[in-house]
């Protein structure tokens, strides 16, 4: 049979199973993303006490700490990033989330019993390697889209990530009232109660004619950065993602010490004032990415939340009244139409059987900054807020996350000025 007329009917069986994909299946995957993120959203409003009360040092000393939690974790979302996604190319998207949430519910339960530093980074280790299967989730709704519906499915991820991002904080900061441990033992029970649901409801998304036999060559993260980025124009796009992860990753790498410092919030405030950001970005990324990218094309989404999230990050760095502070919270989330309709882009550069690795090259990219992030920011904290700095000034690492999406948004002006030349050629 004519490659092309093999080519059809892939194509006929894919748009077949996308009309079949069911509501309970495009449910448990978003729940899945929800309940990574509400995971790590639990960990904040009780991580500056929590470390302060493990390590009984004062609260520069206990920032340290959390940038050293929050590299670990990021550096095993790297390293297993491409893993889970090729895994998820050879054996299927389902096996891998499942077991995954499987891990997830006992590495809960570690957390909830660690009464040391060490058992916390031994947890945050194993979360890491479990929370890269969130590039399995996007490669799962990359298969069930059209190329067209992708941008607005990404952002069904995003918001759910923002629920999370409520969920979390809240439980977490009410939880801590009992016991500052008490949140983990919630996380536990939400990832179990999910894996049940999707044992019965996930149907498998790779067939036959885009399964791809695993490989550790292209596992590895080197190789598959190598592979991903010889597809015409990803390379530049990438440094594009990876910077706005850089920067955005701010957030959870300080905002709790930076609510303690400036405006002397307890666990309960910041768990309160996180979950006010995220349900923001949860309504943007869930209401508003597909109109907006309907409306402005993808492009010039990506160029205005970009620019918007500049002004954001710049307005966090001089803020001193709390008030002032929540009120600019739906500005500050409305920045986040960029990262759903940049994943549009660079996920339509990519073939069908690429999508799970590109998007665990997108998770390893992901992990660098996250790695990173809190190492910077964190120490640009602890700098400008010890005992002995010459400035006073809590908001710094927001600054330099405005530097970097500056230096984003240089990038990703030149790469759309590139493929526009290309096209016009």
């Amino acid at each position: 049979m004519p490659e092309t007329a093999l080519r059809s009917r892939a194509e006929r069986r894919r748009a077949a199973f996308r009309r079949k994909a069911g509501r309970a299946a495009r449910l448990f995957v978003l729940l899945t993303v929800l309940i990574d993120a509400t995971g790590m959203g639990l960990i904040f409003p009780v991580m500056p006490d929590l470390l302060e009360q493990l390590t009984g040092q004062n609260l520069a000393g206990a920032a340290v700490w959390g940038g050293i939690l929050g590299t670990a974790y990021s550096a095993m979302q790297f390293l297993f990033g491409p893993v889970v996604g090729n895994l998820s190319d050879a054996y299927g998207r389902r096996p891998v989330m499942l077991t995954a949430l499987l891990v997830m519910t006992m590495d809960y339960l570690l957390l909830a019993l660690a009464h040391t530093v060490t058992l916390i980074l031994i947890g945050r280790i194993i979360g890491g390697i479990m929370a890269a299967t969130h590039a399995t989730a996007a490669a799962y709704m990359a298969d069930i889209s059209t190329p067209e519906e992708k941008g607005r499915n990404f952002g069904l991820i995003g918001a759910a990530f923002g629920v999370g991002f409520v969920l979390g904080p809240v439980l977490g900061s009410l939880a801590s009232v009992i016991d500052l441990r008490a949140p983990f033992w919630i996380a536990g029970a939400l990832a179990a109660a999910n894996l049940v649901f999707g044992w019965f409801v996930l149907p498998e998304t790779v067939s036959r004619s885009i399964r791809r036999p695993f490989s550790w060559a292209r596992a590895n993260p080197l190789a598959s950065f190598s592979a991903i980025g010889r597809l015409p124009g990803l390379a530049p796009l990438l440094a594009v993602f990876a910077l706005f992860n850089l920067a955005g990753y701010v957030y959870p790498a300080v905002w709790s010490f930076f609510g303690k410092a400036r405006f002397g919030w307890d666990p309960l405030h910041i768990g309160l004032s996180l979950a006010a950001f995220g349900v923001a970005m949860a309504l943007v990324q869930g209401v508003l990415v597909g109109p907006a990218i309907q409306r402005f094309g993808v492009w010039r989404t990506v160029t205005v939340g970009f620019a918007l999230e500049i002004v954001a990050f710049l307005f966090y760095g001089v803020v001193s009244d709390p008030v002032l502070a929540l009120a600019f919270t739906p500005l500050a989330a409305i920045a986040g139409l960029g990262g759903p309709a940049l994943q549009q882009i660079m996920s339509n550069t990519a073939g069908d059987d690429q999508q799970g690795e590109l998007q665990g090259v997108l998770s390893s990219v992901a992990a660098i900054a996250m790695g990173t992030s809190p190492l910077i920011m964190t120490a640009i904290f602890a700098f400008f807020t010890r005992e002995a700095t010459p400035l006073y000034a809590p908001g710094m690492p927001f600054i330099a996350a405005a530097a970097m999406m500056a230096l984003a948004l240089v990038i990703l002006l030149r790469a759309q000025r590139k493929a526009r030349r290309e096209q016009q050629g």
